[in-house]
């Protein structure tokens, strides 16, 4: 039965169709006739607390020359629409946590919202891997110089990031004793306004930071590995790194498996989790990417597995 379905996005203008998942996504929403409908940050509101968008009639199709097209918009309440895509990039910041709140409302009157906007909310990506410490290395969380600067001296060498980050950006590399670290501390806390995250080093990231993308629950059988090229040591795509498509290794499929049912109790149900070596680095909810990229390598169609996992519910 043909569905409505709305799509939360950065512009669409601006994508670049052959990498993007949300793209991707739309095309298959497009060849099972689904109705696609799409709007901004900007679109969204609230009317005697009901939730309502200005939505705008969108087709696509493969075309780099011009793979979009919008009709004229309308405001209408979220509630008549069946799904909405939420595929809104980081960063995670007041705006974004607002959104989560008008899609939530729209949830509540009807709408399948995917992800879940709740668990948008509560799911930091840097944070939520922590609920499995069986899954990942040392990490400390701080907004205390102190005691950041006494975990790298503990582990050697480590790897810093922000919290609300998104294609490698705000990372740092350090070794203990380097005469940067105060500097990157400083970049990060803000002063001391702004948490930030510091790992354990994984030497393994030289073969890739792997991305598994997981659908209610299950695992595409092949990860995309996004492998460091030159002296760059972030894999992200948007870094550099150079994406190569391998099957999940039997530590990947455990590591899916001690996850898995605390995204399904969550209502995430399209989520990339970051691996490196043996470790989850990452949970991420809110736009996770690589589909095109395995498409293209293994010949399959992971937007279609999302949207029988949405028809079949």
């Amino acid at each position: 039965m043909p569905l409505s379905v709305a799509v939360l996005m950065d512009p669409i203008r601006a994508i670049k169709i052959a990498k993007d998942t949300t793209f991707a996504m739309l095309l298959e929403a497009s060849r099972r006739g689904h109705a696609l409908l799409y709007m901004e940050q900007g679109d969204l509101a609230l009317h005697d607390g009901e939730a309502w968008a200005r939505l705008r009639p969108l087709t696509v199709k493969e075309d780099p020359a011009g793979w979009f097209t919008l009709g004229e918009p309308r405001w209408r309440p979220l509630g008549e629409v069946d799904v909405v895509l939420a595929r809104k990039d980081p960063p995670v910041d007041a705006q974004f946590l607002y959104d989560t709140m008008v899609l939530e409302r729209a949830q509540r009157a009807g709408c399948k919202v995917v992800n879940d906007p709740r668990s948008l909310r509560d799911c930091n990506e840097k944070l939520f891997s922590l609920d499995f410490p069986q899954c990942i290395v040392p990490a400390l969380v701080s907004r205390d110089r102190a005691e950041l600067r006494r975990f790298v001296a503990e582990h050697g060498e480590v790897v810093l990031k922000p919290l609300d980050g998104m294609g490698g950006r705000g990372i740092f590399r350090v070794k203990a004793g380097d005469s940067n670290l105060n500097s990157m501390l400083e970049t990060l806390l803000d002063g001391n306004r702004n948490f930030t995250v510091v790992q354990k080093y994984i030497p393994e990231i030289t073969a890739g930071d792997k991305r598994i993308l997981v659908i209610d629950g299950e695992p595409v059988p092949y990860a995309l590995a996004r492998i460091p090229q030159g002296d760059e040591f972030r894999g992200n795509l948007a870094a550099g790194g150079r994406g190569v498509g391998i099957p999940l290794s039997d530590r990947d499929r455990w590591i899916v498996a001690q996850v898995a049912p605390e995204l399904v109790r969550r209502g995430l149900r399209f989520v990339g989790l970051d691996v490196i070596g043996d470790y989850l680095t990452e949970i991420n909810v809110t736009s996770p990417t690589g589909v095109r990229e395995l498409d293209a390598q293994f010949g399959i169609n992971i937007a279609g597995l999302m949207f029988d996992a949405i028809e079949a519910r």
